[in-house]
């Protein structure tokens, strides 16, 4: 019986192994042949899911987001037409009525798809676009955000006014007497974001929070900054009131009643963030996610509930030692679903309100959005794996099931080698353990010596996950072996990990990325001669700070990175990131100076490829400049891409093309894997698509 056991065992592999051979190794042009399902939104009697796909044209540079829907069991499946981009469907009352956002002569406007008669109709024309659409429960009215000029309010004449005469006239200036004036890739140029109210049988709305405030804020993890309460007498809405909002986080709830107007902060108690307010169904609890350290964006995310009837506050998940990400009440208020960041991946947990108790439902994946249907017996999410594009799946609470409901990239993983994770748990500073994420080459062969790149995240407080992402299958198809490891100031080890990098730039980072990078390259199968490391922001900068204090490496690619920490603090938006993790300002603290990169330019000599972008507010693309000379004057090979359009993240379609090319040039003239796809230079004039290199 073992003999016939092991037999079976060898021929399973041997046809794992023929079935990877037979498929080819990645390209760039395969990561913009991966459709991008999003997460479902389920319809109230529960048999529909609706969801958009986009798809990428890559010699165009266009991506189109088409709007899907499909029974729940993952039949019926059927693509709505529309010409035009369309996002963040939810549904009204009925199983018919389907609502949208779309863009119309660049502002999004709502629109409603009847199912009955397969036709879509535009429900506003507001010159001020409308922001994440949230309809009351009566579904007569609907909240959405949008940038005003405070003096103007609601007058959508006056903001017409204001925003073509600032844009079209003569003057082209920015002006602004207190900081945080600018933001990611854009000027605030006087406007404010505020929460308007309209009303579907008037067709006119109101300004729900005048004044100069942002209301809500931009969002600490994402998400959506109001809702209204289930009777549709109160909404609940995020906004800062501090005087120095550069440097606060300290977003707040404020509850309001619709027809008194009273408003009240329900969290003024807490100086830290409060956001992502959600009602309970039965409408005692506004349920939130919260942080307790003022001034700290990296501080645990938490949930905690507010009793509407006390006024009292209690936080829930204490003891999970990780960030919360999203959550959702169960239909009857007694259980609160939530994703948190677990070690590479982010599982679903479920918290029950009367054992106070919280348990994992979803293991091992990599969860994005979810719904809970409406029967509470069953979630829709989409997750990734790093070898598996995001699609649709269902669980079935009590069978605890798991069915894939949509195949969108079926065919590309048929015909491409898409390459898994292994995990790894290497020593780092301290003893402690760093969990390290490494995927190996197409055909990869043990016996065979291949070129190692390592790829620091940026964050720094975040986590390379085991999900799909161009990274992780770019580099690997073209012939390297590639790490992500999650040092010191990851999340998802616990906060204590987290935290570990704050005053620490260039310490346990630095110690825990070498250690990884020296057990590696001990490895049988690892080239020690051909080593090369990539970061972008902080990974960035820890390129930089590699460059001055390591001669390890082959080459380096360093995106969007700090170079000189005293001028970044000069430059950047937000400044409460390095008042926190640099423990005051630059007059202050001599972190700035200990962990500067520049600080170290004479031990430069590592050739460097280092790209930035000209509206990243962030990260100063003036922080490239600064590196690039210094690297220029120093005689060693390097090379500048600025992106004239883009901000700290680069345009997906439009950009990152030439980030990833261009990092394969650089690591095919340094460590040697496979020949970049395209010429970067054409590719700079968009000449190369019309010669196109297999």
């Amino acid at each position: 019986m073992k003999h016939k056991f092991l037999t079976i065992l060898i021929l399973l592999i041997s046809i794992s192994v023929n079935i990877q051979a037979q498929k080819r190794a990645f390209r760039l042009d395969d990561h913009y042949a991966v459709k991008s399902v999003a997460s479902p939104v389920i319809s109230p009697s529960g048999k529909l899911a609706a969801f958009t796909v986009s798809e990428s044209d890559l010699p165009k540079g266009e991506s189109k987001t088409k709007l899907y829907i499909m029974n729940t069991d993952g039949t019926g499946l059927q693509m709505l037409p529309s010409e035009k981009n369309i996002y963040s469907p939810f549904w009204g009352k009925t199983d018919n009525d389907l609502f949208f956002v779309r863009s119309v002569a660049g502002k999004q406007q709502l629109f409603k798809y009847l199912l009955s008669e397969k036709k879509d109709t535009q429900l506003t024309n507001i010159y001020l676009g409308v922001g994440d659409p949230v309809f009351a429960p009566d579904g007569k009215s609907f909240l959405f955000s949008a940038e005003v000029y405070p003096d103007c309010g609601d007058d959508e004449d006056c903001n017409k006014t204001n925003f073509e005469s600032a844009e079209n006239g003569p003057v082209q200036a920015y002006m602004a007497d207190e900081l945080l004036f600018r933001h990611w890739t854009s000027y605030t140029q006087g406007r404010y974001t505020h929460l308007f109210l309209y009303s579907m049988d008037t067709q006119k709305y109101k300004d729900l929070t005048p004044g100069k405030f942002n209301s809500p804020p931009f969002m600490l993890g994402g998400g959506i900054g109001y809702n209204f309460s289930p009777d549709g007498k109160f909404v609940c809405y995020m906004s800062n009131h501090d005087k120095n909002q550069a440097s606060s986080t300290n977003s707040d709830l404020w509850l309001l009643e619709l027809t008194t107007g009273k408003v009240e902060n329900i969290t003024k108690h807490n100086q830290a963030w409060d956001g992502n307010p959600q009602f309970s169904p039965d409408g005692k609890y506004i349920a939130y996610r919260t942080q307790r350290i003022p001034a700290y964006e990296s501080d645990k995310f938490r949930i905690a509930v507010y009793d509407v009837a006390t006024k009292k506050e209690k936080i829930l998940t204490e003891e999970f030692d990780n960030w919360v990400s999203d959550f959702a009440w169960s239909g009857d208020s007694k259980q609160i679903y939530f994703t948190g960041e677990v070690k590479s991946y982010a599982p679903v947990y479920r918290y029950d309100l009367a054992s106070m108790k919280f348990e994992e439902v979803v293991s091992n994946r990599s969860v994005g959005g979810y719904t809970l249907s409406p029967d509470n017996k069953k979630l829709f999410y989409t997750y990734r794996l790093m070898e598996k594009p995001a699609e649709i799946y269902s669980f079935d609470l009590s069978a605890k099931k798991e069915v894939q409901l949509t195949s969108f990239n079926k065919e590309l993983l048929e015909q491409v080698d898409f390459r898994p994770a292994e995990h790894l748990w290497i020593e780092g500073a301290g003893g402690k353990k760093v969990h390290v994420l490494l995927v190996k080459p197409h055909n990869f062969d043990p016996d065979k010596k291949y070129p190692l790149v390592v790829n620091v995240h940026g964050g720094p407080q975040s986590q390379w996950m085991d999900a799909y992402r161009g990274d992780g299958q770019m580099y690997a198809g073209y012939g390297y072996v590639t790490a992500f490891p999650n040092p010191h100031g990851s999340t998802g080890y616990g906060q204590e990990y987290t935290a570990a990098i704050s005053g620490d730039w260039g310490g346990k980072v630095y110690e825990d990325v070498m250690k990884v990078t020296d057990y590696l390259a001990e490895l049988p199968y690892i080239d020690k001669d051909r080593i090369g490391a990539m970061g972008w922001s902080y990974g960035g900068y820890m390129m930089n700070w590699l460059q001055g204090n390591t001669k390890k490496f082959k080459c380096f690619v360093s995106m969007m990175g700090l170079y000189n920490i005293t001028s970044f603090y000069g430059t950047t938006e937000e400044l409460w990131f390095p008042e926190w993790d640099l423990k005051g300002t630059p007059w202050t603290s001599d972190l700035y100076k200990k962990f500067s990169p520049h600080e170290y330019v004479k031990n430069f000599s590592t050739p460097t490829l280092i790209i930035t972008g000209e509206l990243d507010y962030r990260v100063s693309y003036t922080q490239s400049l600064e590196y690039f000379t210094a690297l220029q004057k120093l005689g060693i090979d390097s090379r500048i891409i600025v992106f004239k359009n883009d901000g700290h993240w680069p345009s997906n379609i439009k950009s990152m093309p030439l980030y990833y090319n261009s990092h394969l040039e650089w690591f095919h003239k340094y460590l040697g894997g496979e020949k970049a796809p395209y010429d970067s230079e054409k590719m700079v004039r968009n000449r190369a698509f019309n010669s196109i290199k297999n």
